[in-house]
């Protein structure tokens, strides 16, 4: 069966070394003066200023996956929770929640050819892709046109969905056409490199 292109940005699935019910997540501020929205499953940049950013697709350094945020709403008058950042409302900072533990392992979608054995172990930017206002969760994607193993991509392919221990059924899970699901974990992030932001 075919896979559906309904991209649903990175979602955690497990800690790198087995199954774990927790895994670390990072209190961090987004400015309220960001307008750029924010969606529950996106990957995010640290900035200098020590807030974070939805991150741009390339080699940048990414802090984590951003899950959620809570912010007072100048529209609403009252303190809102929110699975995304809509890009305005906040009548201050905006309190951000990311996984960044550097052991999570994320599934996510590729955004065409299908992502397969011989992939395994390789580097992968994203496409960041357009995030639903309605539901709050990612358009971003994995972007199979740049695995490489080039140290500087923000993930590490460590399986997909349809193949090894991963194997299943299911949406994702035919790794012979496009739009297929893949398992990464963080390589060039906040915890996992020597470069300071």
């Amino acid at each position: 069966m075919s896979n559906v292109n309904a991209p649903f940005g990175f979602r955690f699935l497990r800690h790198l070394q087995g199954v774990a019910p927790n895994v670390a997540m990072s209190l961090r501020r987004i400015a309220y003066g960001n307008g750029t929205a924010i969606f529950n499953g996106d990957p995010v940049t640290s900035l200098s200023t020590g807030y974070i950013a939805q991150s741009a697709a390339g080699t940048t350094q990414i802090a984590g996956i951003f899950i959620g945020c809570k912010y007072v709403s100048v529209s609403q008058k009252r303190t809102v929770w929110s699975n995304y950042w809509p890009g305005s409302d906040a009548n201050a900072d905006v309190e951000a929640y990311i996984l960044d533990d550097p052991n999570a392992v994320f599934v996510a979608q590729s955004n065409g050819t299908a992502i397969a054995l011989a992939d395994v172990g390789d580097n992968i930017n994203f496409a960041i892709g357009s995030g639903s206002t309605a539901t709050g969760i990612s358009g971003a994607t994995l972007d199979q046109s740049t695995i490489l193993t080039t140290s500087t991509l923000p993930f590490k392919i460590v399986g997909y969905a349809g193949g090894g221990e991963f194997a299943a059924v299911g949406p994702g899970s035919d790794p012979t056409t496009a739009y297929n699901w893949a398992y990464v974990t963080f390589n060039f992030q906040d915890f996992k490199s020597t470069t300071g932001v």
